[in-house]
């Protein structure tokens, strides 16, 4: 053979190594790529799921507290869009159904029970005992499948469980565990599963409608603007130096520092401050918590805020963040709602947020006849007792106003509870659940 061909031999062969070589390194990305998108939706299906349970378990709870026919309506259309969106997110994740078959009963089970039982309010019935019970029966197992769900997630997310090896027959004492084995505690639970026979609040969507506050009002210039921020920060006003425009529903001027350590927004028309931030470590607490509220209630004071009153506070990382409520005479407006947090190392003013009370703020006129208070408190779930009660005015789902009967309840187990009845009407608008610590106090 002669060299030349040899050559060409040997050029032949080291060019299709490379290209089998190319080849694989490509399938080899393909299949990875393939895992992990196929690792993302089981870890999108884990997080819906412990979400979805969640969701199950608060709306269960505030079940056993509604009195009336129109609100277990409502929540049990919540139990039944929670209970399909966790069947649907548990048909993603690599496992049998009739490995999970008590799982699947629950979340089958547990919306259409709460249906029955609205259907049956509304028909003029009342809920016995016996299906109050049951009802108590489905919260705890909610609870169980809650915490579960959240532990399945952490463990995953911690490489714990495997995602990837659940249809796997590797049985091996070295194997990861899989995620069925997340449901185990809640499937061997069902010993005792009943026979089935049948959020400071209001501020998530403040920001949906055009501002009451700034419409109207005229516009004010830029530097205007930046002394405002500076006497809000409390600082010199050679310090903000950056600048920038927000369009919106709330067209703002926003200045900062040339760090962006401090942050504020100060609206265009009426030259109101809006919000405003500043960014550093508290890593002690050396104030009380009535200092920090002092400080809180100084601040709405030194911008000019008057009739605010303190509802609900919550400290993370040591900052005390206050909710406030504008007080229309014997009248809680919660739509108007300023938050301010104070940190709780040196007591320095670290945040503001006045979006919903510039958002909702206005002088409210009632002139139609409210209904009987005492009329509405027997509305009330026979599940709860009540320990005050008072005028508030809340959102609506359709972004309107309802001024309500405010009932604050303790149930058996001490859990306090926010029941709202619409005052005109008496239909049952909102019940919040109060979790109370040293912390503060949350609503949901």
């Amino acid at each position: 053979m002669k060299r030349r061909t040899i050559v060409k031999l040997f050029s032949f062969a080291a060019a299709a190594a490379m290209m089998l070589l190319a080849r694989n390194l490509i399938l080899m990305k393909e299949r990875s790529t393939a895992l992990m998108t196929v690792k993302n939706g089981y870890n999108r299906a884990i997080e819906e799921l412990s979400t979805a349970a969640d969701n199950i378990s608060n709306t269960l709870r505030k079940e056993l507290f509604a009195g009336t026919a129109d609100m277990h309506s409502k929540l049990s259309q919540q139990l039944w869009r929670d209970s399909s969106t966790a069947k649907a997110a548990l048909s993603q994740l690599p496992i049998e159904n009739t490995q999970l078959e008590n799982t699947y009963k629950f979340l089958s089970q547990v919306g259409n029970y709460s249906l029955a039982m609205s259907e049956k309010i509304r028909e003029g019935e009342k809920i016995t005992d016996e299906e109050y019970e049951k009802l108590s029966q489905l919260y705890e197992f909610s609870k169980q499948l809650c915490d579960d769900m959240w532990k399945l997630e952490n463990s995953t997310a911690m490489g714990e469980i495997s995602l990837e090896n659940a249809g796997d027959e590797d049985n091996s004492e070295d194997a990861p565990p899989t995620v069925t084995e997340g449901f185990e505690d809640f499937e061997e639970g069902f010993d005792s599963y009943p026979t089935l026979v049948y959020d400071g609040p209001f501020s998530d969507h403040i920001m949906e409608k055009s501002p009451i506050m700034t419409n109207a009002k005229e516009e004010i210039s830029k530097d205007r603007a930046r002394e405002r921020a500076a006497m809000a920060l409390d600082t010199d006003i050679g310090r903000l130096t950056e600048t920038i425009e927000e369009d919106g529903k709330m067209p703002s001027y926003i200045f900062s520092d040339e760090d962006g350590t401090v942050t504020c927004a100060v609206t265009k028309q009426g030259g109101y401050i809006s919000y405003f931030l500043k960014s550093r470590d508290v890593m002690t607490e050396s104030i009380s918590t009535e200092q920090a509220l002092e400080n809180t209630d100084k601040c709405l004071d030194d911008i000019g805020i008057d009739n605010m009153q303190r509802t609900y506070y919550e400290k993370i990382s040591h900052i005390m963040t206050v909710n406030y409520a504008y007080h229309e005479g014997d009248i809680c407006c919660y739509t108007d709602l300023i938050k301010v947090s104070c940190a709780m190392d040196t007591g320095e003013i670290v945040g503001y947020d006045a979006r919903g009370y510039l958002v909702n703020h206005q002088r409210r006129i009632y002139s139609q006849k409210r209904l009987s208070v005492l009329d509405v408190k027997e509305k009330i779930s026979p599940k709860l007792k009540v320990l005050s009660r008072g005028l508030a005015v809340i959102p609506s789902e359709a972004q309107d106003e309802l001024l309500c009967y405010e009932f604050k309840c303790e149930a058996e187990d001490g859990t306090h509870v926010l029941v709202y009845f619409n005052a005109f009407t008496g239909k049952e608008e909102q019940i919040l659940i109060l979790y109370e610590s040293e912390s503060g106090t949350l609503t949901m």
